[in-house]
């Protein structure tokens, strides 16, 4: 009975003691192309939380503002790029898991863009280093699969599939 109650509290304050962790810094790279020239879109401004439990991460969050990201091309691109986002009805960029392993993992969870949420799966790497973390991950997605209309200047359209880099150093 003793020992019952004992894991009982460990696990309890376990429980209880969850600690949250939130993004210090966080850096979004998204790569495309078109017939002219590929492009490129970068944002260090996006929020991350999460509670550690044991080896991994849960109820992790990640939420960007559209608008952050910014291209190399100047401001007629983000302007195009803001358009197809349908950042102005749907301003934020999120993604979200039930949890996220330390090392090398897939994490499954829910991405929404331009409003539309697709269940999606991905390559991520976590690395713990004292208190802070650091998440590393890259998914492939089709502008299409969201809704979105590829951007375009005089009829020369960007190409469907993009790849969004995300890297988060967390504590």
């Amino acid at each position: 009975m003793k020992s019952l109650l004992t894991l009982f509290a460990v696990i309890f304050f376990g429980l209880v003691s969850a600690q949250t962790i939130t993004g210090k810094t966080t850096k979004v790279m998204v790569d495309g192309t078109s017939p002219m020239h590929d492009w490129a879109m970068t944002s260090s401004s996006a929020t991350f939380t999460g509670k550690i439990a044991g080896n991994a991460i849960t109820n992790v969050k990640f939420t960007m503002p559209a608008k952050n990201l910014k291209s190399t091309k100047g401001k007629m691109m983000d302007n195009k790029a803001y358009e197809a986002l349908k950042a102005d009805k749907n301003p934020t960029i999120t993604f979200t898991a039930a949890s996220l392993n330390t090392g090398k993992s897939n994490v499954a969870g829910k991405l929404t863009i331009a409003g539309v949420t697709k269940d999606v799966s991905f390559p991520v790497t976590v690395t713990k280093n004292g208190a802070s973390y650091q998440i590393t991950g890259t998914e492939e997605v089709k502008l299409s699969d969201y809704g979105m209309a590829r951007p375009g200047f005089m009829g020369v359209k960007t190409g469907d599939a993009i790849k969004i880099t995300v890297n988060i150093t967390a504590n």
